[in-house]
């Protein structure tokens, strides 16, 4: 799921994590191994939001989904592995105009 930028700025907020931006070095390799996603990347590892339908008419949320571990302990080599659905959703507000 490719997020709009105010979707990137709630989910930060309600999960703590880091969006990866498009111009990091790894969004190449990233997208041929997984598709076109915002990533994100928190204490565990690698996460996108897969879309859950709509919660009415002005909202939309995501399921978090890990698709990498961290695999050391400085936080610097991501180990893939299946998608695992986390159960943690991301509820996305319209902002009014």
């Amino acid at each position: 799921m490719k997020l709009t930028s105010e979707q990137v700025k709630q989910t930060v907020h309600q999960l703590g994590a880091q969006v990866l931006p498009d111009e990091h070095p790894a969004m190449p390799q990233l997208n041929s191994m997984f598709g076109e996603h915002t990533f994100f990347v928190d204490e565990m590892g690698l996460k996108v939001l897969e879309p859950t339908g709509s919660l009415g008419s002005d909202r939309e949320s995501g399921e978090v989904v890990s698709l990498a571990d961290w695999g050391d302990s400085d936080l610097t080599r991501l180990m893939a592995h299946e998608p695992e659905p986390t159960g943690v959703i991301v509820v996305f507000e319209h902002m009014k105009h």
